[in-house]
């Protein structure tokens, strides 16, 4: 599951145990080999759909970790891209990386919770990769607004979304043991580490994008492959700005 330079087992249940941002700090080194950063595979294909929704000038990370997204924006924006994480850790593995492959257009990190985005409305294109888990469902529609209020008019706020697993599959169940762990976890350990992976249907996300004043509509991602009922395994969520 891991790659050699990756995090032990003893260290795993430490960040485990932590809080969501204390549990990235500890993680960061580490991070880029982890099965949780946003695999090329991912990221490619986002990027080609990107440039078909263009141009960008300005581009917003959100949950940027160590900056596998921050990549994406670089290769569609013009001017200005913006990294925003709450974990300093991970800022800080994020600004390693930069300094080794610095290219224009310009990059910013900032350390904030995307709660509370310390922004104006100076932003063409807001995307997030991996990083909804971390949200309640009864924090999304606050999260939703936010992001909302960063971007200009006719802006986009952009993310993939993969096809739930089917009823009875192993990823399934998989899925759906993580969830009970987690859950046991947060209601016996404090500080909680918020990270679910069956709290985010594409049903209720859009409609509480809609909600929060966004246009929204789905791009597959055929080089993701189709499900055997022809469906898509990942689409691309487009929620343009539209007030």
């Amino acid at each position: 599951m891991f790659a050699p330079q990756g995090p032990t087992f003893r260290e795993l249940a430490v960040q485990a145990l932590s809080s969501v941002e204390r549990g990235y700090d500890l993680l960061a080194p580490k991070f880029d080999h982890t099965p949780f950063r946003t695999p090329d595979r991912v990221l490619t294909p986002v990027s080609r759909a990107l440039h078909g929704l263009g141009p960008f000038d300005s581009g917003l990370d959100l949950c940027c970790g160590t900056g596998a997204g921050m990549d994406v924006l670089r290769q569609v924006c013009r001017e200005r891209v913006t990294g925003v994480d709450i974990s300093a850790g991970m800022l800080s593995v994020a600004r390693t990386r930069e300094r080794a492959t610095a290219t224009a257009p310009r990059v910013e990190w900032v350390r904030a919770d995307a709660r509370a985005l310390p922004f104006e409305p100076v932003f063409d294109l807001a995307v997030s990769f991996g990083a909804f888990g971390h949200f309640l469902p009864r924090e999304r529609p606050e999260l939703f607004a936010q992001v909302h209020s960063v971007l200009r008019p006719g802006g986009r706020f952009v993310f993939p979304i993969g096809a739930p697993a089917r009823p009875g599959s192993a990823g399934y169940w998989t899925l759906l043991a993580f969830d009970a762990v987690m859950r046991v976890r947060n209601a016996l350990w404090r500080p909680e580490f918020v990270m679910y992976y069956r709290t985010f249907p594409l049903a209720e996300v859009r409609a509480e994008l809609t909600q929060a004043g966004f246009d929204v509509r789905l791009q597959a991602l055929p080089e993701l492959g189709r499900r055997p009922d022809g469906s898509p395994r990942c689409r691309l969520v487009v929620a343009t700005r539209a007030w």
